[in-house]
């Protein structure tokens, strides 16, 4: 009977893997260009939670004032209906004013994530041109070194 060698299957896919070296560095360039818009992205995102709080307040202490007049002793019954309707008119008109103040702040949070966004995207291309770039000539160079061996 005769003996037949089995392929060392470790050997060759060492030897193939050997072949076609990865660069870790374009891994590594891509994880510091995420890290850094992921920072620029919560810093967006903080802001607009900081403002949107400073809003929350002013409309709580402006609304807390009103009602502090409002429940001030009337000497007329009809006084009363008139603080009400006041109060009611200026609410309305701080309603109208803090949404708009929102409103601004997610224009402003949704223009700089636009801006980032489109920054990010140049920037990620061009680390994938030139990635591309470098794998193609390293896997030519290892095609060669290949076939001339």
């Amino acid at each position: 009977m005769t003996k037949t060698a089995t392929p060392d299957m470790t050997a060759m896919l060492k030897d193939m893997m050997g072949a076609f070296p990865v660069d870790t560095t374009s891994m590594e360039a891509s994880f510091k260009t995420s890290a850094a818009l992921n920072e620029k992205l919560s810093g967006v995102a903080l802001t607009a939670v900081e403002k949107s709080t400073e809003i929350s307040s002013k409309w709580t202490k402006d609304t807390v004032a009103k009602l502090s007049d409002m429940a001030k002793a009337k000497s007329e019954p009809a006084d009363y209906t008139k603080a009400m309707t006041d109060f009611a008119s200026a609410y309305s008109e701080a309603a109208a004013e803090h949404m708009a103040a929102f409103a601004e702040v997610a224009k402003k949070v949704q223009m700089e994530t636009v801006e980032l966004m489109m920054a990010a995207g140049k920037d990620m291309s061009e680390e994938a041109t030139a990635t591309m770039t470098k794998a193609a000539g390293d896997v030519q160079a290892a095609a060669k070194k290949a076939t001339t061996k």
